[in-house]
Formats: structure tokens, C-alpha cells, sequence
């Protein structure tokens, strides 16, 4: 082998061994320690605020099947991501925030009976994204994930999980009330330190059966993911050195939510294993009961559901009578029954009659719900803001953008139609899908000179050869005082002196103007 070769071989192994001790790194309070845990990353997969751990031991009764297969199952949870977009995350590692968060949804299964999924955004101000009620397919909510941008300023850690708490976590929002036993569970993504309280509100969370886990970036305070984080911290505190290794954790929650399917583990139920989350119990099926013994079926009816079965046969004077039992008609040759759908005999449905084998049930048309009677179907209720000032309108109807849509930012479903919004400071583009920044200054602005329009928020500024006042909104003129001769010559000193007077007359003139405008600043009547 060539030197040239070897040099490339080597360089290879070191990026590959660099890559794999840089996901999970030691967060020290000084060089020193991280300098140490570098040093001690061949040794262990991971290591949390000092504390080194070795690579979690796969749960009991975990079995891979082969390839990309296990019995590991995602369980059921109302998940809550809470991720920090202040200023010091720059786009591209906001990006990778969202590529996290969508790596997640596809490891869990996602709908209305497994996993629900919302996004808390926050910086200075917190963001309700989506809740837990909105998307229940992994498409719908990958899209919406896509949209989320970033808020700029501050970290308010403390209200965006206080917010959580009392918006989404809530069962009007989606989320399932406590006597399912659905897990809650809040996962925070930060990189800096929280500018308000975070340990009470956590705690208070944490007290409602909330768990939490806490992600820490870069420059994130390690007390304060320690103060959020559910016990025990080994299992609910990560860090990672850049947002660019942040998808790396997608496997370690894979694991950490996992729920196991005991019945795929092996059974011994004689017809239906049901699994009833750490363990399971047997079921027969229509037509069987279930022995002493816990598994087993034994044969209850001679007719099981869908068969043919014998007829009840009598004899009377010599003659042979054959009937079927109720449900059931006589075949021809008079030698079998056959079951008869119970709906043929009338029926008190609005809409579709389900013959149950033995007992009958009504069903709604697809967009509509059953009502209290167990018979009559309705329109489900929805309410529809317009794009005007008029107050909202109830009609009847479904979301149609519930079932997909290509808007950039919000659909709004208009009984049977659907059109297209745009968030506060974009408008609507000719497509009537896509939508465009705004310029904020173009709808009025009280600057003298020149207004500038910050993404949200407006300032002045003066043209060249002026300075802003303390108003900051009007400008007055740069003083500059300019010798053009040699101050030691006399008539330099006499042109000296005759530009001085003509600069302070200009100032006076100037502070006469000011005065003028803030006598008439005041004049005008205030509105509280």
C-alpha cells in the first residue's frame, strides 16, 4: 500500500472515531474537564454533565428480529416539543431543529388512537405552533413542522413551559384525559440560558405526570436543563456540542419511548393475544368463551359468525321438521342454515344498518357523526373565521383542510371550499397558495427622513449629513466646524470666527424648530 493510501486510511478512521465520540459530549464548567471527558469518549458511547455512562442496556424483552426489525413498538404519548428559536440560533441550525423533529414523528406512530404531536415555539414571546388535536397523520404533520420559523429574540424557557402547561396540555386542546393512561410527555431543545424561573413551573409540571426531557446545545446552562428535567437526570438530560449532531438523538428516543408488544415476544393464547402494555391476557374469538385457565377456547354455539350450520331437526308423527335458529334460514335441500343479515328486516338507521351477528348497529356516511340517539346522523359543528371584520359564523360541515392542502402558511376551510391565509406581515401571492414578506414601513410611518423596516418592528434613520434625535424619529443637521486656513494667521482666524457665528445661528434656528414641534407635541390631546 501506498503512503499516500495509508495517509487517506488513517485520515478516514480518525473522522470516523471523532464522528461517533462527538455526539453525546461531556458538559464541564471548565476546559480542563472538557479537555478530560475528550479524552475519555473512546471509553464510553455518551456522557452527562460529568456523570459517564455507558451504553444503555437494551430494555427487557427486547428482541430484533433481523435487519430494521424489532418488537419495539412506540407507545401511545401527547408529545410536546418546546423549542428555543431566540437570536443565537442561527437559520441553518434552526433547520436542523426541525429535521430533528421530524426524524422523531417518524419513529413514532402517529394518529388520533396512538401519538399526538405539538410544537410550543418561544424566545422572548411564546409561539403555540400546532396542537395536540390538529394533525393526526406523519405527511400532515411533517408539513406543518416545514413552517415553523424562528421567533429571534429572548429565552423565556419558564413561559414557554408554563404555556404548555396550560394550553396544550389541555384536554380541549387534544390531549387525553388522565383515566386513559396516556403518557405526557414535554421534550425542551435549547441552546442558551433561560431568562426567567424555570425550577417551579418545571416542577409543577412535572407534578401533573408531565415528563421531561431536556435538550442542551452548545451554550446551554446545564443547571437549568438539570432544574427542568424529570428524574432520574441520567435518563431525561442530553447535550450536544452543535445543532449539527442534534439528529443523532433520534435514535436514543426511539429506545427511551419504546413500548414493547408482549404478544410478539410469544404467547400462548390458544385464539387472540391483547396487549395490555407491560403484560397481556387471551381472548377467543365470536362464538368461543375462554377456559379456566386463561388461554384456551372452548366452542359455545354450534353456529360460529359467517358459518353455515345444522338445522334443528324434530320428529313428529312420523314426519321430520326442520327449523334454524333465529338469524339463520333453512337451505333448500332442507340440510343447513345459513345466516341472514339482520339489516334485511327492516331497519330504523338514518344512514347505513352494520349487522352484527345477532344484534344490529348504525353507522354514519363518511363527514358525518352519530347523535346521542345511536340512530340519526349530523353534520359535525365547525367554526370559521373569515377574512373579514365580521364576527365568526358557525356552519355545519367538516375541516377539508384536515385532509391536506397546499398552503404555505393556513388553510381555512369555507363549507365545502377551502382557500388559503397568510400569517400578520405577508400577504397573498397570484397563486392564492404561497404567501410574501410585507414591507412593514409601506402602511405609514411617522419617521422625518427615512423608515426601515426590521421583519416586525420599524425604525428611523436620517439621510446622509444629518443625526437622529432623541425622538427618534426626526433629524437635525451634523455640526461641523472645519478650519480651512491656519488658525495662526489672522485671517484665518477672522474666517474661523465667521463660520462659528454662522453654525451657532443655524443651531439656534434649529432648536427654535424643535421648540415648536414639542409645544405642539404637547398640545395635542392625549387617548388612553
Amino acid at each position: 500500500m501506498s503512503s499516500a493510501a495509508t495517509c487517506l486510511l488513517f485520515l478516514c478512521l480518525f473522522l470516523v472515531a471523532r464522528e461517533a465520540r462527538g455526539t453525546y459530549r461531556f458538559y464541564a464548567h471548565n476546559p480542563a474537564q472538557r479537555v478530560a471527558a475528550a479524552a475519555a469518549g473512546a471509553r464510553s458511547t455518551h456522557t452527562l454533565y460529568g456523570v459517564q455512562r455507558m451504553q444503555k442496556m437494551q430494555p427487557a424483552g427486547y428482541h430484533v428480529n433481523g435487519p430494521g426489525q424489532s418488537h419495539c413498538k412506540s407507545r401511545p404519548l401527547d408529545l410536546v416539543f418546546i423549542i428555543d428559536s431566540s437570536r443565537s440560533v442561527r437559520p441553518a441550525e434552526f433547520e436542523k431543529v426541525k429535521i430533528f423533529l421530524s426524524d422523531m414523528v417518524d419513529t413514532l406512530e402517529i394518529g388520533q388512537e396512538a401519538t399526538r404531536v405539538a410544537v410550543v415555539n418561544y424566545a422572548s414571546t411564546v409561539q403555540i405552533e400546532f396542537m395536540l388535536k390538529m394533525y393526526f397523520s406523519k405527511v400532515d404533520l411533517k408539513q406543518a413542522l416545514t413552517r415553523i420559523e424562528p421567533l429571534s429574540t429572548g429565552t423565556m424557557t419558564g413561559l414557554a413551559i408554563k404555556t404548555a402547561m396550560e394550553k396544550v396540555f389541555a384536554e380541549e386542546s387534544g390531549a387525553r384525559p388522565r383515566s386513559t393512561n396516556i403518557s405526557k410527555v414535554a421534550i425542551i431543545v435549547t441552546d442558551g440560558r433561560p431568562q426567567d424561573k424555570v425550577e417551579e413551573v418545571s416542577a409543577s409540571a412535572r407534578g401533573s405526570n408531565v415528563e421531561i426531557y431536556a435538550i442542551g446545545v452548545d451554550r446551554a446552562d446545564m443547571q437549568s436543563l438539570r432544574l427542568m428535567a424529570s428524574q432520574p437526570l441520567d435518563d431525561h438530560v442530553f447535550y450536544v456540542e452543535t445543532y449539527g449532531v442534534i439528529e443523532k438523538l433520534t435514535s436514543k428516543f426511539r429506545e427511551t419511548l419504546c413500548g414493547l408488544d408482549p404478544c410478539s415476544l410469544g404467547h400462548d393464547c390458544d385464539h387472540i393475544c391483547v396487549n395490555n402494555r407491560s403484560s397481556y391476557y387471551c381472548k377467543c374469538q365470536e362464538g368461543y368463551s375462554l377456559n379456566e385457565d386463561g388461554k384456551t377456547c372452548s366452542r359455545t354455539d354450534t353456529c360460529a359468525p359467517g358459518e353455515d350450520c345444522e338445522p334443528l331437526c324434530s320428529e313428529r308423527n312420523g314426519s321430520q321438521s326442520c327449523t334454524c335458529r333465529e338469524g339463520y334460514v333453512l337451505s333448500e335441500d332442507r340440510t343447513r342454515c345459513s345466516r341472514v343479515d339482520g339489516c334485511a328486516f327492516g331497519h330504523d338507521c338514518e344512514h347505513i344498518c352494520v349487522d352484527g351477528y345477532g344484534s344490529q348497529y348504525c353507522k354514519c356516511r363518511e363527514g358525518y357523526v352519530l347523535n346521542e340517539d345511536r340512530k340519526t346522523c349530523s353534520l359535525p359543528v365547525l367554526s370559521v373565521m373569515h377574512e373579514t371584520t365580521k364576527p365568526s359564523i358557525v356552519e355545519p360541515g367538516v375541516d377539508g383542510c384536515a385532509f391536506g392542502h397546499d398552503c404555505e402558511h393556513i388553510c381555512v376551510d369555507s363549507y365545502r371550499s377551502q382557500y388559503c391565509r397568510c400569517r400578520e406581515g405577508y400577504v397573498l401571492n397570484e397563486d392564492k397558495k404561497t404567501c410574501s414578506r410585507v414591507d412593514g414601513c409601506a402602511f405609514g410611518h411617522d419617521c422625518e427622513h427615512i423608515c426601515v423596516d426590521g421583519y416586525g418592528s420599524q425604525y428611523c434613520r436620517c439621510r446622509e449629513g444629518y443625526v437622529l434625535n432623541e425622538d427618534r424619529k426626526t433629524c437635525s443637521q451634523e455640526v461641523r466646524a472645519v478650519i480651512v486656513e491656519d488658525p495662526c494667521k489672522c485671517e484665518a482666524q477672522m474666517a474661523f470666527q465667521r463660520r462659528t457665528q454662522v453654525t451657532l445661528r443655524e443651531l439656534a434656528n434649529k432648536l427654535d424648530e424643535v421648540t415648536r414641534r414639542l409645544q405642539q407635541f404637547e398640545a395635542v390631546p392625549r387617548r388612553f
